[in-house]
């Protein structure tokens, strides 16, 4: 494997960012989305946003961007309990959000991005992760049980251009560490 690493990502990533996050949608949920919610992710904005606030690592492979991973404090609806009410620790949860092209998966990408995030949040005060799974996803749901995270038995149902989409909230300690 050519080097391999995590970095912030920059406004010059955007575009890698963008066509990631669309072109893996559209191939991982094709199934769970109508072809209309996939073809109108209108993600550029948003991302700018969020690599302009230092939310983003990027992930590389020689010189490939390969995947990235949104890290950053929890929005109080995010970490909610499914009555409403907010637990104890809900000042220092942190939401993650991760993503590697299916072509360069099962190289240590997701895992590398998401150690180098939980280091960075742990430094800000963060103590716990969540991250919101399409139920019917196991690939990525797997990847979070082999992180130690679980599901927390909190769901939401969005609506996806007229069709439903169950989500599963996973939950775990920002421990997660490298095998050596």
């Amino acid at each position: 494997m050519a080097d391999a690493g995590v970095h912030t990502a920059t406004a010059a990533d955007l575009s890698e960012i963008v066509r990631i996050h669309r072109e893996t949608w559209r191939l991982a949920y094709a199934e769970l989305l109508p072809p209309e919610v996939l073809d109108a992710l209108d993600t550029d904005e948003a991302w700018a946003l969020a690599v302009q606030s230092g939310a983003v690592l990027k992930a590389t492979e020689g010189e490939w961007v390969v995947g990235f991973v949104v890290a950053s404090k929890a929005p109080d609806e995010e970490v909610a309990r499914a009555d409403g009410s907010l637990p104890e620790d809900a000042g220092t949860t942190a939401l993650l959000s991760v993503l590697v092209e299916p072509r360069w998966g099962r190289r240590g990408h997701g895992t590398r991005l998401v150690a180098e995030a939980v280091r960075r949040l742990r430094d800000t005060g963060a103590t716990r992760g969540i991250a919101w799974v399409p139920e019917a996803d196991k690939a990525s749901r797997n990847f979070y049980e082999r992180l130690g995270w679980t599901g927390d038995g909190t769901v939401r149902t969005l609506d996806a251009g007229g069709r439903p989409l169950r989500e599963v909230r996973v939950s775990g300690p920002l421990e997660i560490r490298l095998a050596d």
